[in-house]
């Protein structure tokens, strides 16, 4: 039943986002907050298939912690779904995300509709550069950033080298840094079919300030989202609604 119930959230997902893709083209015409419109439309929808098909939900945790000022939003990354998921929990966040995402047909242009900073992570410096150069451009707009500093997905109780795209706004934007912890990759693999059911836990921790030292701030970022990610990971379940 569970294989029955993954397959028809997989067949309806990507019907639903052939079919927004495709209608929504003319969102690209007005901006990001058109694209985004349609963006919380898309996943308002895809969540409520996870919850009625495999019973997979989500709880937020920390909201108060969150300062009223912009902030860049450093988020574990495990699954697919907070990379889905962010975009209607935050208010219209750019993305930080790979060069490669925005060669996809069609959902690239949606990328860059959104506002998202493509970074080439094979150019080294010159990659940061550009970053550097789109985000002191986008920050303009008072939007916050998204971020995942390792990289790519990381399966849970694992994690990689912190990059340095992190780092370089920290210091450039002298914005204060939101850790952001989670545990999806329990419910929903990076290359798992099925998604489990359950309640997935995103949890905002405490801000670390702008102005510290770059090495400081590796470290204490990596020590906070690490350390709460393996709290979350070994908590019971959180409880149903």
């Amino acid at each position: 039943m569970a294989h029955l119930r993954a397959l028809l959230f997989n067949l309806l997902f990507y019907l639903l986002t052939a079919l927004l893709a495709i209608v929504g083209l003319p969102t690209l015409l007005f901006g990001p907050d058109a694209v985004y419109a349609l963006c919380r439309l898309w996943v308002g929808i895809t969540l409520w298939l996870l919850r009625s098909l495999t019973g997979l939900d989500h709880r937020i945790l920390g909201r108060e912690r969150l300062p009223a000022e912009p902030v860049i939003f450093a988020v574990k990354h495990q699954s697919s779904w907070e990379t889905l998921a962010l975009a209607m929990i935050l208010d219209r966040p750019i993305y930080v995300l790979k060069r490669e995402l925005i060669w996809i047909p069609i959902f690239g242009l949606y990328l860059l509709g959104s506002g998202a900073l493509a970074v080439d992570r094979g150019a080294g410096a010159r990659a940061l550069r550009q970053l550097i150069r789109g985000a002191e451009r986008a920050a303009r707009s008072g939007r916050p950033f998204l971020i995942f500093p390792e990289g790519t997905r990381t399966a849970p109780g694992e994690h990689r080298p912190y990059q340095p795209g992190i780092a370089a706004l920290y210091d450039k934007l002298d914005r204060p840094v939101v850790p952001v912890a989670l545990n999806s990759g329990v419910f929903w693999g990076r290359r798992s079919f099925l998604k489990k059911p359950g309640r997935i836990t995103v949890e905002f921790l405490d801000p670390i300030p702008a102005g510290l030292d770059r090495r400081r701030f590796m470290k204490e970022l990596e020590t906070r989202i690490e350390g709460a990610s393996q709290r979350l990971l070994e908590a019971p379940p959180a409880p149903a609604e």
